[in-house]
């Protein structure tokens, strides 16, 4: 027994040795992931970039921080990516990077128009993402454009992106961004430069399949066999709106952004944020034509409506016209008078039918004329 307390003691210091070294940071700030930390649960990438070159490692978002604003002479800033982040996930990133609770509100909510806003030194930019999901011919109930919310946080060294649904990705945003180190090193504004023009693409994308889509429903209203369904276009017009809903009122931050007398982003990014402009712009002028279109369409499917309801309304009378001259004739010799012209007569019965007839075919062949059958 007395042996055995000796080699106790020897395995016991390598073990917490080992236990030490796995739960104690690392060098420059770098920590491993910590999956049961409530705050990862939302966090799908923490960056720290230096002169436009990501730095190596896992990074938290506090050390990350705290490490760029010691090389903030080297254009250093964080690069935070959220996914749906909770209230109580966003109140240790707010108290970190000094957000304010409007800030948080917004971010936790998918429920904001686009816009701009400015609070102390940190800008919220709300933008809507949208993405074609139709799958061929539109129906009744078809979802055609489907939309979520990217806002986008950015202060002095950080930049905080915060993604409500899978309308846009940001993974490959990133990727494409770290591969332009010249555009990098000029800070935050060129992280939301690069997400503001991927979303606008996205926007270019679905109104060239919106496009299709209504060129094929204008052909099927306005072919001779058409049996198209109102419901189908009214369908495509709520999905129009919500997609004029997630594009229109981005213009005018895009305007605030492309100003001359905006200093807070950098000289270099507002020229790339003029050619987004003028790709939204070019989306803008498409949406709204397709708005005149899908009306028009609807106006004339309402008009081919009541045409159809016309021809069969003269259908019906020019058939209740033939069938009146059988019910007259047979209403008149069926009254039973005694003296009545031709009742005694031998070829009276099939001399009636012949008139009846006849008078059927003329009626008939003159509706037929006026296009009433």
């Amino acid at each position: 027994m007395a042996d055995q307390r000796p080699i106790a003691r020897t395995w016991t210091a390598p073990m917490r040795r080992a236990m030490t070294r796995m739960l104690s940071p690392t060098d420059n700030g770098r920590r491993p992931a910590h999956p049961e930390s409530p705050e990862r649960s939302a966090i799908v990438d923490c960056a720290l970039y230096v002169d436009g070159e990501r730095q190596s490692g896992e990074w938290q978002y506090a050390d990350a921080l705290t490490e760029a604003r010691q090389q903030r002479q080297r254009n250093a800033f964080v690069w935070l990516g959220l996914h749906e982040p909770t209230q109580a996930e966003m109140a240790g990133i707010a108290e970190t990077y000094g957000l304010h609770e409007l800030v948080v509100e917004d971010a936790v909510k998918a429920e904001q128009r686009p816009k701009l806003e400015r609070f102390g030194d940190v800008s919220s930019l709300v933008l809507r993402t949208a993405r074609y999901v139709g799958k061929g011919e539109v129906t009744e109930t078809s979802e055609v454009v489907e939309t979520g919310q990217v806002m986008l946080l950015i202060g002095p060294g950080f930049v905080i992106s915060v993604r409500h649904g899978d309308a846009c990705r940001l993974s490959p945003v990133r990727a494409d961004l770290e591969k332009k180190q010249d555009l990098l090193a000029q800070g935050p504004w060129s992280v939301a430069y690069a997400v503001t023009d991927r979303v606008v693409d996205l926007y270019v994308e679905v109104a060239d399949q919106v496009e299709v889509d209504l060129d094929a429903l204008e052909a099927e209203v306005f072919s001779r066999s058409s049996h198209s369904r109102i419901q189908r276009i009214y369908q495509m017009k709520r999905e129009l709106v919500e997609f004029k809903r997630a594009v229109v009122p981005l213009q005018r931050p895009l305007l605030t952004l492309t100003a001359q007398v905006n200093r807070e982003v950098p000289k270099e990014i507002r020229r790339y944020f003029r050619d987004v402009q003028d790709h939204l712009t070019r989306t803008v002028e498409q949406i709204n034509s397709y708005d005149d279109l899908l009306n028009s369409v609807l106006q004339a499917r309402l008009a081919q409506v009541t045409v159809d309801q016309n021809n069969d309304m003269r259908k019906i009378a020019a058939w209740a016209g033939i069938a009146a001259v059988w019910t007259a004739i047979a209403g008149i010799y069926g009254m039973n008078f005694t003296h009545m012209p031709e009742l005694n007569w031998t070829y009276g019965y099939p001399v009636v039918l012949a008139v009846m007839l006849g008078i059927s075919l003329v009626l008939y062949r003159f509706f037929r004329r006026r296009g009433w059958l």
